[in-house]
């Protein structure tokens, strides 16, 4: 949707087309499928785990002899309790399908309620692992118990997604941090569903779109997904961004914990902050500015950095009451290779800033977006391409989640008018992550209503223009002064 204000371009239209049709099956066997029946499991668990917190809580009072005799009392509630339940659990929903069943839940405006709610809790619940599970992996990487560790270590998590999941804790000088655990089996478990690329092949090959080119596409997805099993790559990211944005108004990044950080552990100063869900019950105030900051975060990243973060969802955000967000993720992220973003600038300014079909098609060419000699009309391609850049168009825009959900609808109409520019439009494979995020965040704006001077804020960034909002000049002040080592 809109989102590609922030760069990529038509190219993940097609990927979207084909992702909402498989979700449309989703929809269908909402009732009786094997998805259905994981998400009842995951509600499950995680209403039995609220009850958990409690009996635990009755268990400390009453004092059990042992860590290992509280932990065993504990592992009689959960799903996951041995590496195997872990390889099982992990091998047979996530990888790809996963993270296009989060992309499908949050963007897609138009599946029916209840088929968002139950792909809705691939966006951040997983089944979490028993507590002597996680036990031993910190044992195994850090030489002792957590409780030999950290002053407090809490055996519930926090939360728990695709990868691993995050424990609260306290170090023996007293800071709280935030301890993300990698399941034991997940690196071995997605290795080989990516290792599988024929199932991959062949879902995209299924959206029927000639000019895709899917074996290119799919190895560019299992290249940035073999980098979110690396906690310590995670680790670097979040130190860079930290430099980057060191000092910044309103983006916050969470300080390593590089003592307590290893190949499975990732640990973090713990930060407190609302949800997502809370936020939409904020003032309109906080909710326009947490917006701006959001978008402003991914359009500094990708135009002046070259590195941005790639799996823009909620639960990845803590928001505050000021407007300022704290950016927890840094699994998924994409560099820009030299050359990269210089090939497709010039498209997205054939349409926002000269307007010019025959310039766009020209640039697309060039881009690796069309072929040459593909002879479609020059005012059907921008007439299509642009649908998504609208509220880059005009000087003031509201997203809305209706917005969104029509657009979505203009780009997945794979009979309509559009048919040939759809049917011949290829998706450069080192832009694929760029437009997940594009698509992401314009979601995310959706459902804040958020407004503001688009346009001049977008050609703050791609075109040297001067602020054009309060936080734009807050950063640019910022910017001023700060030289990223």
């Amino acid at each position: 949707m809109q989102k590609r204000g922030a760069a990529s371009l038509a190219g993940f239209l097609t990927l979207a087309a084909g992702l909402a049709a498989a979700a449309q099956q989703v929809a269908k066997r909402t009732k009786s499928s094997p998805l259905t029946s994981r998400v009842t499991r995951s509600a499950k668990i995680w209403k039995m785990s609220a009850r958990n917190s409690a009996r635990f809580a009755v268990t400390k009072v009453r004092g059990i002899a042992s860590d290992q005799e509280r932990r065993a009392a504990l592992d009689e509630q959960f799903a996951i309790r041995t590496a195997e339940d872990v390889a099982k659990e992990l091998g047979e929903m996530k990888g790809v399908l996963m993270k296009a069943g989060q992309m499908i839940s949050f963007i897609f405006e138009a599946l029916p309620d209840e088929a968002q709610d139950a792909l809705a809790t691939l966006q951040a619940d997983a089944a979490p692992m028993a507590p002597t599970l996680a036990a031993a992996v910190v044992e195994g990487d850090l030489g002792k118990q957590p409780e030999r560790i950290f002053r407090e270590w809490s055996d519930l998590p926090v939360a728990a997604a695709s990868i691993g999941q995050v424990h609260q804790a306290v170090t023996p000088d007293g800071r709280t941090i935030a301890v993300k655990v990698q399941y034991p089996g997940v690196h071995e478990a997605i290795e080989s569903d990516l290792d599988a690329a024929e199932v991959m092949y062949a879902m995209f090959s299924a959206m029927m779109l000639k000019g895709l080119d899917v074996n290119a596409l799919v190895d560019e997805l299992r290249g940035r997904m073999r980098e979110e099993l690396d906690y310590e790559l995670e680790a670097r990211n979040v130190k860079e961004f930290g430099a980057l944005f060191a000092g910044h108004p309103w983006v916050r990044i969470p300080k390593l914990v590089p003592e307590y950080s290893t190949t499975r552990l990732l640990t973090t100063e713990w930060v407190d902050g609302m949800s997502f869900d809370q936020l939409r019950k904020e003032p309109n105030e906080t909710k326009q500015r947490s917006g701006e900051v959001l978008w402003r975060f991914a359009q500094r990243a990708i135009h002046q950095y070259g590195i941005f973060n790639g799996d823009p969802h909620p639960g990845n955000y803590k928001f505050h009451h000021d407007g300022s967000i704290t950016f927890l993720d840094y699994g998924l992220v994409k560099r820009w290779s030299p050359g990269e973003w210089e090939s497709l600038k010039p498209t997205m300014d054939a349409i926002i800033v000269s307007r010019d079909p025959e310039l766009l098609v020209h640039e697309m060419e060039e881009s690796g977006f069309l072929r040459a000699g593909h002879g479609l009309d020059a005012g059907l391609v921008y007439d299509y391409v642009s649908s998504p850049y609208v509220p880059y168009l005009t000087d003031e825009f509201t997203f809305t989640r209706e917005w969104m959900r029509d657009t979505l609808g203009t780009i997945m109409d794979v009979q309509g008018p559009h048919a040939p520019v759809i049917e011949q439009l290829n998706l450069p494979p080192s832009f694929v992550i760029l437009d997940r995020v594009v698509w992401g965040v314009s979601a995310i704006l959706g459902k804040l209503e958020a407004h503001g001077p688009w346009r001049g804020m977008l050609l703050e960034y791609t075109n040297d223009g001067p602020p054009a909002t309060d936080l734009g000049a807050a950063e640019a002040a910022w910017a001023s002064s700060h030289a990223p080592n």
